[in-house]
């Protein structure tokens, strides 16, 4: 069958029809996961110096180009429709870079835009990522206005040298304002740590923590400080607690919140009942999600193919192609042979693990496929599992890396 293919801008991905998409393959898919969408919006005051995110310093005048940016992604939306027709939406993530940069006007244009498009799901989780740097009061409150359910505070620390070390563009003083007006202005939300920060000390680590408790957040997600490629911390590499010290930070962050009523439900995750991450955990479980704006990634089902697509990165160069129509800068179908170890990157980081039904109706392979990696993690002790279910033991928890790295392709 001839399946048209309409030219695209020069390095982008072509433009393709539905029928494309449903072709006959080798993969034999009974049912479509949860749907979320993810929309970047890319810029920053500052870039930080540990930040490999697709993120981008505003440095022109008048600030963050607000409605062009909006018009682009609506045409990226509009374009990406007939891929996921009729699917309802489960949740959606607002990231960056700096949402918080953006208006509340135009968080609500973004948002009223979206539902005029996409059936969204009842109760849908909606998430606003913001920094305590790019607000004054009532802001967070006129987010709430404009539909976002769920914020996100990147705090990363209390410590004001911490801070300073990390590139933040608040100090303490900002991040406890922050963190109170999101309490007041939102019935959950999230904060964003980070640990092993460079000369942390373990009774830091503890008086971050007492801090971040007190302030009594619904869920609190924190970090492994980590040396990225490409960042300014690859280039002059601070100074940060040994691993040993940093395991032990780990251990002290799952008690303490553990003493706090929170539970530890995925690797870097930590919430109080009623409070997971929606969006996230449709991640962990290998659900689908559409991702809009620059540099943004989506990973999308259909019936004999799993497909995976990227966003041009550059925002301008990705708002002149998404108005012109083609925002895609990559679009492939994800290798058979890669999917065990795609689906075990995410569901192996949550708790509970997964059911074995979900990897079978997830990636669309039957079980053989990960029987022997399975019986060697086992067999190592990094997994229990009965006849319906697998979870991550605390050594696979331990050593998730590894036990990840079982499930890669020969």
């Amino acid at each position: 069958m001839h399946i048209p293919i309409t030219p695209a801008a020069p390095q982008g991905a072509p433009v393709r029809d539905i029928q494309h998409y449903m072709r006959a393959g080798l993969l034999q898919l009974t049912s479509l996961p949860p749907l979320s969408l993810y929309v970047h919006l890319p810029w920053c005051l500052k870039k930080c110096p540990y930040c490999d995110f697709n993120s981008h310093e505003w440095q022109g005048e008048g600030g963050v180009p607000e409605q062009r940016y909006l018009d682009a992604l609506m045409a990226d939306l509009e374009a990406a429709l007939p891929l996921v027709w009729g699917r309802a939406v489960q949740s959606i993530f607002i990231g960056g870079g700096t949402p918080s940069l953006f208006s509340p006007q135009a968080i609500d244009r973004l948002l009223g835009d979206i539902r005029a498009r996409l059936p969204l799901a009842p109760g849908c989780e909606i998430t606003l990522e913001a920094n305590p740097g790019t607000f004054e009061k009532d802001r967070f409150r006129a987010f709430r206005a404009a539909g976002v359910t769920r914020l996100s505070v990147g705090v990363q620390s209390f410590n004001d040298r911490h801070l300073r070390a990390l590139g933040r563009v608040h100090d303490r003083a900002q991040a406890l304002a922050a963190v109170e007006e999101a309490a007041q202005a939102f019935d959950t939300f999230n904060l964003d740590l980070m640990y092993a920060l460079p000369g942390q000390t373990m009774a830091e680590l503890d008086e971050d923590l007492a801090t971040a408790l007190a302030l009594a957040p619904p869920h609190i997600s924190i970090y492994h400080l980590t040396i990225e490629p490409n960042t300014y911390f690859a280039k002059y590499p601070p100074a940060i607690p040994p691993d040993d010290d940093a395991y032990a930070m780990l251990d002290r962050i799952t008690e303490l919140t553990g003493q706090s009523g929170m539970q530890r439900y995925e690797i870097s995750a930590y919430a109080r009942p009623g409070h997971h991450c929606l969006h996230n955990t449709n991640y962990w479980q290998f659900g689908d999600y559409l991702g809009i704006g620059a540099g943004a990634h989506s990973k999308l089902s259909f019936a004999h193919r799993v497909v995976r697509q990227t966003r041009f990165r550059d925002p301008r160069l990705y708002m002149e192609h998404a108005l012109a129509g083609h925002a895609m800068a990559q679009d492939e179908d994800v290798r058979r042979a890669d999917l065990p170890f795609e689906y075990m990157l995410n569901a192996l980081r949550l708790r509970e693990g997964f059911a074995l039904q979900d990897f079978t109706e997830r990636t669309g392979l039957p079980l053989t496929a990960i029987a022997k990696a399975l019986a060697e993690a086992e067999r190592k002790g990094l997994i229990e599992r009965d006849l319906a279910h697998v979870r991550p033991t605390e050594r696979g928890f331990d050593f998730l890396s590894d036990l990840q790295a079982l499930f890669l392709a020969d």
